[in-house]
């Protein structure tokens, strides 16, 4: 049994997207481009219908659909991050939509959401100490990027700064948008 394939549906741009996806994901590439055999409802034959292409080793499929649906935020996909540098990268690379921005959740110029999300704030997340937990997620809460712990870059997100400069203070930040470090 083979896995699952997304099947992302386009206007018209279908190939223009997935070659900007391979542009930006490592161990990723186009696989594929198929054409209309005919006329159909959003195009001409010899039209790109569909673009079979791979995103960090998951497939996808781009579909031409035509300009009847459009992307929202109740599907997105997840961008497993180590660093600060992945998740500004992925960031600025993807994010059209500045004022779409929260919680690592930026919408790309196509209209698809994509979560950036730290390996380490799912951890401060999951933690068995319910208040460093807590303090993780209102961090979280409050970024447009998130913000690795431990992180020296600059300020991305807070709208909230706190008024404490010790990060270790049961606050939901450092005033820069730093998630609690998990030293508590």
């Amino acid at each position: 049994m083979s896995g699952i394939t997304p099947c992302l549906w386009f206007d018209g741009n279908a190939e223009e997207a997935a070659k900007f996806y391979v542009s930006v994901f490592p161990n990723s590439n186009v696989d594929v481009v198929h054409r209309a055999p005919n006329d159909y409802p959003s195009g001409k034959s010899g039209d790109v219908l569909l673009v079979g292409f791979t995103l960090m080793g998951q497939p996808f499929t781009g579909l031409n659909g035509g300009p009847q649906f459009q992307f929202n935020e109740a599907i997105s996909f997840q961008i497993p991050v180590e660093t600060q540098a992945e998740a500004d990268r992925f960031a600025d690379a993807l994010s059209a939509v500045p004022e779409a921005e929260q919680c690592g959740w930026v919408k790309d110029r196509f209209g698809v959401s994509w979560q950036i999300v730290p390996h380490q704030l799912i951890r401060l997340i999951g933690d068995a100490d319910r208040a460093r937990a807590k303090r993780a997620f209102d961090a979280m809460m409050q970024m447009k990027r998130t913000t690795s712990p431990r992180s020296s870059a600059p300020p991305t997100a807070s709208p909230h700064p706190s008024k404490s400069p010790n990060p270790r203070e049961s606050r939901p930040n450092d005033g820069k948008g730093n998630l609690p470090s998990d030293g508590g």
